[in-house]
């Protein structure tokens, strides 16, 4: 299953943990794993609070771990630093379901980032039965 979302920024966390949710209920499989993927190379997911501060914080700290950069590949696409963090980041997450729930946190939600937009983003939901 995919979902499609349309970002707004060049770097915004954008909680899709109801989009996952959705996609688990419809699936009625009750035990396994949910991995979720974003098949791009300038995006990521990760797991956190969704706080408008603490978001703003990891705009921060990623903005900060690239600044002053004098990356070669802007030379050819001047989105050096949005790969970079994509693979710090990583462009996927494996989350496990039981009782037909995801396994979380009381503040974990699932993200996607951003990191080269605004563009239209897919994202891979895939259900793993043990």
């Amino acid at each position: 299953m995919e979902i499609t979302i349309k970002t707004e920024q060049r770097c915004q966390l954008i909680d899709i943990t109801s989009q996952v949710e959705s996609v688990i209920a419809k699936s009625k499989i009750k035990d396994c794993l949910c991995l979720v993927f974003v098949p791009h190379s300038t995006a990521a997911i990760i797991l956190t609070e969704n706080e408008p501060g603490l978001k703003n914080d990891w705009l921060k700290v990623l903005k900060k771990l690239v600044e002053d950069e004098e990356f070669e590949h802007n030379r050819i696409d001047d989105n050096a630093d949005s790969h970079i963090l994509s693979g710090l980041l990583g462009q996927g997450k494996v989350i496990p379901i039981e009782g037909g729930q995801l396994v979380r946190g009381t503040w974990q939600e699932i993200f996607l980032v951003e990191l080269d937009g605004p563009r239209t983003r897919r994202v891979v939901i895939k259900l793993i039965k043990g």
